[in-house]
């Protein structure tokens, strides 16, 4: 989706008119809903650089012009791209716009500029050169036309604020492979970027470059499951952007620290469905074993773990493969340090005891902790699933101060499922009144989200999704309970939905889920999809959660009696009420916030309760109506200022 798009000529126009702010903000407003135009009048220094730049008559007249573009996927936006022909190939300029005045260089991490003023404070924040060429690769990535017309993408930064120094830290040495890659400007420098942009940008925009880079078919994203073996050969196949680079780069600085100077410590990423946990765990894991540590990847989930190891047979060794994934409950009998980097994904899925009957170990937290010189917790408290769910912030820095550890924190914001929307998890949040939140009425850009009445469309519309890349799943609340003997038998339907003449068996012991072709046809639950992702996903919701007197309710009675997750409560119910009645209430939304994030491009939902399919139904149509309201005061604030009304 792009904000702007005019040519070279119209923006020069809308510049020097003095409109591009207000059609900047008109736009914004109808494809996002979200903004004020003191924030767009924060880009207006910028466009007037640009506009400064572009002003050359060997630049094109009939070159485009492109403003803030969302790369698909992802909740990244592309500043500037100016799009043309060079005599041979089709080009594209892309801009990355910085207002920056210094920096400070960190040569111990890569590609992260130190200590630049931005959003109000001294931060860390990746190099501009390397921020550009990452975005370039994304789209890249993604878009199917991009690659195969080709449209030739060149990615570079203007820092038109920066006043150039002595023995620059913006351009040492310690950047040069990002800056080799897309080159950097600095103020007084605008000639150079008219150079490099003419260099590309020779004749005019004939072939609708703009419209193929924001309309072209895109390819499914990879899954980090497909990607394993390449990884874990040395083959980069996760180009890490913004936050991601950030906290990837302090884990490894500071992991090597600590074990350098004997000295224990801890990392804890906290981050929320689709922040990209997993594929920075995976990619920590790969760069530590290259540089001949002793790390190893843990989680409590085996659904991953599986899926990884399926991946790798055939490249691997199996002990090998044994020796990089681990399940959490294993390191209670491991002595202190035995290993360089423990890398723990999920680490709110953690446990208190360990062993079949939960009698093993002290706490699993702890015990992590002291079996690495160095460990990195990635955690999002809001999946916490089940009652024996313990793993939190407060208790990875409670047993950190027991064991004198050190600790590191670090965030993962940025959005990569969910087409890239902060919105759509916002919302779902709202919708499931696990918090309030500003997204009452806006589910975001893109994402295709559907209430479906009738379960037996739901796995038709998933199957058809299916057959494009083995990328769609069936996941239901667990309401129904697992057939014991037909636990590796698809005639055997567990989930039985009798009033639409529709069932389905749980996902089977004797396949991997998430891989299967069949298992289309089967439903996975919370424990088999937990830490994976797809491109779409539908969404079964029992009767453990309703719509009743203007609420969406909870019902831990409606789950099933196989449900090993609340195992327990009743008692509690008896001796703690209140503090039961909150966690089990808990547990329930978080599963279906999970369950309903696990697609990048889409979520089908049916709902066993009528009135909660109502109610979705409806907060969808709050959607829409906003939506049409903001288009149709667009409409009549154009009139009014055109004065065609």
């Amino acid at each position: 989706m792009i904000i702007y798009e005019s040519t070279t000529s119209g923006f020069l126009d809308d510049v020097a008119n003095e409109v591009i702010v207000d059609r900047l903000y008109n736009v914004y407003q109808q494809k996002i809903g979200r903004t004020s135009k003191s924030e767009i009048r924060s880009w207006d220094n910028s466009l007037q650089r640009m506009s400064n730049v572009l002003r050359d008559r060997d630049i094109p007249k009939d070159a485009a012009v492109a403003i803030e573009f969302k790369i698909p996927n992802t909740g990244k936006r592309v500043d500037f791209i100016i799009a043309g022909h060079d005599g041979e190939h089709d080009h594209a300029v892309i801009v990355e716009l910085k207002q920056w005045e210094t920096v400070q260089k960190n040569d111990r991490m890569d590609a992260v500029v130190v200590e630049t003023y931005i959003g109000g404070a001294q931060r860390h924040t990746t190099h501009p050169s390397y921020q550009a060429w990452s975005y370039v690769s994304l789209i890249e990535d993604f878009n199917q036309d991009v690659r195969e017309i080709p449209i030739k993408l060149k990615p570079c930064a203007y820092l038109h604020n920066y006043l150039i120094q002595e023995n620059d830290p913006l351009t040492d040495i310690h950047y040069k492979e990002h800056i080799e890659k897309a080159p950097v400007f600095r103020k007084g420098e605008m000639e150079k970027l008219r150079s490099y942009i003419k260099q590309f940008v020779k004749y005019g925009d004939k072939n609708n470059i703009i419209y193929k880079i924001d309309s072209g078919r895109i390819k499914p994203s990879k899954s980090l499951q497909d990607s394993m073996a390449s990884m874990l050969q040395g083959n980069p196949e996760f180009i890490m952007i913004d936050d991601q680079k950030i906290v990837y780069e302090q884990i490894l600085h500071f992991a090597k620290t600590c074990i350098e100077k004997n000295e224990k410590g801890v990392f804890i990423v906290q981050g929320g469905p689709g922040t990209g946990k997993s594929v920075l765990a995976i990619n920590l894991l790969v760069q530590m074993i290259q540089e001949d540590y002793f790390a190893m990847y843990v989680t409590k989930n085996s659904a991953p773990r599986d899926v990884y190891a399926t991946k790798l047979k055939g490249t691997m060794k199996k002990k090998s493969i044994d020796n990089l994934f681990k399940g959490s409950g294993s390191f209670h009998s491991t002595d202190q340090n035995e290993f360089d980097v423990l890398i723990v994904d999920e680490a709110h899925r953690l446990n208190e005891k360990s062993g079949l009957f939960s009698n093993l170990g002290e706490n699993q937290v702890k015990e992590l902790m002291n079996s690495a010189k160095f460990s990195v917790f990635f955690i999002d408290e809001a999946q916490r699933v089940t009652l024996k769910d313990i793993g939190s912030v407060k208790m990875i820095e409670r047993f950190a101060e027991e064991l004198d550890v050190k600790i590191f924190e670090g965030e993962l914001a940025s959005q990569f499922r969910c087409d890239g929307s902060d919105g759509y998890i916002a919302w779902l949040d709202d919708i499931l009144e696990i918090r309030e939140t500003a997204n009452e009425n806006d589910l975001g850009m893109d994402y295709d989200f559907q209430v479906i009445d009738d379960p037996n469309t739901l796995l038709e519309m998933i199957v058809d999704k299916n057959r494009l890349n083995n990328k769609a799943r069936i996941v239901a609340g667990y309401c129904w309970d697992w057939i014991t003997e037909g636990k590796n038998n698809r005639d055997v339907h567990d989930i039985v939905i009798p009033e639409h003449n529709f069932s389905i068996s749980w996902n089977l012991g004797n396949d991997i889920w998430a891989l299967s072709d069949e298992s289309v046809y089967e439903a996975g639950c919370i424990h088999t999809c937990q830490g994976l992702e797809f491109d779409y996903i539908g969404v079964i919701i029992g009767d453990d959660l309703r719509f009743e007197d203007g609420k969406v309710v909870t019902d831990y009675t409606k789950r099933a009696k196989t449900d090993q997750s609340i195992k327990g409560i009743k008692k509690k119910m008896k001796e703690q009420p209140e503090i039961a009645s909150r966690e089990v209430d808990a547990i329930i939304r978080n599963t279906y916030r999970t369950l309903m994030t696990r697609g990048q491009k889409g979520c089908y939902v049916y709902c066993t309760d009528t009135a909660l399919a109502e109610y979705l139904k409806e907060r969808m149509i709050r959607v829409y109506v906003e939506q049409m309201e903001v288009k149709r005061m667009l409409v009549a604030e154009e009139k009014v200022k055109y004065g065609t009304d």
